[in-house]
Parts: structure tokens; C-alpha cells; sequence
């Protein structure tokens, strides 16, 4: 479903409409759980953070002024409930990142594509979840808003509370120690059997 689909939806939901909550919710959910996941770190977490989401949102769904940012409206919702459960969570890890640890030293030139790429692409698109997990938190939250939901700029340093300038750079930083970690794993498979470690919010 692309942006006019969600507003749409949200429109139907304000509206009352009957099987717009079912539509919603099997439209957002897996979204979102996947959102949290990464964000989190473990699925056990992930799945009570979104089935918070969800039910603040039906809750606050009057409060939606805006339905052509409702997916900007939910996710905000999702980075708040991500932030409370991350604190009292009892797989938060005692360590978190610096934002330089991963940040690269300077620009990398572009991977080459592999000729099976196509037979990668699961696995790859694993290892991309895998690569996200590991980036610092600010780093991580705003690659999630902007690559994978496709939120506009703006619209991410609303969700942040962050000037839209702080976002481009933390998304480039981002995207440069994604490109720094993906490159490794193309050329040198040096990510195998490395598991996710991602950090708390704050």
C-alpha cells in the first residue's frame, strides 16, 4: 500500500468505516514490528512494543488531524513506546555505542554486484537488518524512517524531535557505515555467523 493507500485508510478509519481497524492493522503491524525489532533489538520486545503501538494508536486516532501523515503519526507513537519498553527491558545491554564508533572515515566507493545477486537477495535483505541493528541509535532511527518506510526528511526530524539538517547527516554517516559493512560482506562474507547487538534508546 503506497502513501495515498494509507490515507485513504486513515480517512475510512476516522470515518468509521467497519473493516477499516482490520485493514489498518494488517497493513501497520508488521511494519511496525519490524520497526522494533530492529530499534529494540529482540523480538520478544518488538511484538509487546507493537501491540502497544497499535493500541495507542486506536486509542489516540481522533487526535490525527493530518491523514495524509499518518504514517509519520504512527511511528512517532512507535519511537515513544520503543523508548519506554527499551528502558525497563530485561534484554537491554549494559553497553551502548558511541555515534563515531561506526562512523566511517570518508567516502568508499560502491560495491561491486555480484553475478548471483539475485540468489542473494533474501539473504541479503537479512544482512541488511542485521547491519541496521548494529548502528548506533541515532544513527539506526533515522536509516529505519527514511530507507525503510520512506519518510520524507521532514517528516523524520518530526518523529526525532531533530532539525531536518542533523538528520541529513546522521542518515549519510548512516548510510556510509551501512555501505562500509555490506561492502564486507559482498566481497569477503566477513559478517557470517556475527550476530546483532543493537543499543538502547535513550
Amino acid at each position: 500500500m503506497d502513501k495515498q493507500g494509507e490515507t485513504e485508510l486513515a480517512r475510512s478509519l476516522l470515518a468509521g468505516e467497519t473493516d477499516a481497524f482490520e485493514r489498518f492493522v494488517a497493513h501497520f503491524r508488521a511494519k511496525v514490528f519490524h520497526y522494533s525489532w530492529l530499534m529494540c533489538g529482540q523480538p520478544e520486545d518488538a511484538e509487546e512494543v507493537a501491540q502497544e503501538t497499535l493500541l495507542k494508536v486506536f486509542e489516540n486516532f481522533d487526535q490525527l488531524r493530518e491523514p495524509e501523515h499518518v504514517r509519520a503519526w504512527v511511528f512517532r507513537i512507535a519511537k515513544n513506546a520503543c523508548r519506554m519498553h527499551r528502558r525497563k527491558s530485561v534484554f537491554a545491554p549494559a553497553h551502548e555505542l558511541s555515534l563515531d564508533e561506526l562512523a566511517p572515515t570518508g567516502e568508499l566507493p560502491a560495491s561491486a554486484v555480484p553475478p548471483d545477486a539475485e540468489l542473494l537477495r533474501v539473504e541479503l535483505r537479512n544482512v541488511l537488518d542485521r547491519i541496521i541493528s548494529e548502528l548506533p541509535q541515532s544513527y539506526r532511527a533515522v536509516v529505519l524512517l527514511r530507507d525503510v518506510e520512506e519518510l520524507s526528511t521532514e517528516e523524520t526530524a518530526q518523529i526525532l524531535d531533530l532539525s531536518t539538517d542533523v538528520v541529513k547527516t546522521r542518515l549519510h554517516r548512516g548510510r556510509l557505515a551501512m555501505r562500509q559493512k555490506l561492502d564486507c560482506y559482498v566481497h569477503n562474507n566477513c559478517l557470517e555467523n556475527q550476530q546483532p547487538n543493537p543499543t538502547p534508546l535513550t
